[in-house]
């Protein structure tokens, strides 16, 4: 169980890593924004994948200037405020927009 949800957290991590070049593109000011925004959605990321309390695979995360917008299905009321708590945890986040839809 916890070698399923490291690979998952290194597969997130190796994917947003990868796509520092587009955001800087089409949202980013500078090349460190993006890179800080990655950092971040990184570490939520890799916080939900350890968490219990939520689906890592089922919540989308985004980051811009240090807002983290999360988005996606969860099961319950109690796994979206999880998940909104968890990002909250990360260093650097100004704040959380929480767009997860509980399923019903």
């Amino acid at each position: 169980m916890n070698n399923t949800r490291f690979l998952g957290a290194a597969l997130v991590a190796a994917g947003l890593l990868s796509a520092v070049g587009c955001t800087v593109a089409r949202e980013q000011s500078t090349v460190g924004q993006a890179i800080d925004d990655t950092a971040i959605t990184t570490q939520v990321k890799t916080r939900f994948a350890e968490s219990p309390a939520v689906s890592a695979m089922a919540i989308k995360v985004e980051t811009l200037h240090g807002v983290v917008q999360l988005s996606g299905f969860a099961k319950s009321e109690a796994e979206r405020n999880a998940a909104a708590s968890i990002a909250r945890g990360v260093p650097n986040v100004k704040s959380v927009r929480n767009d997860i839809i509980v399923k019903p």
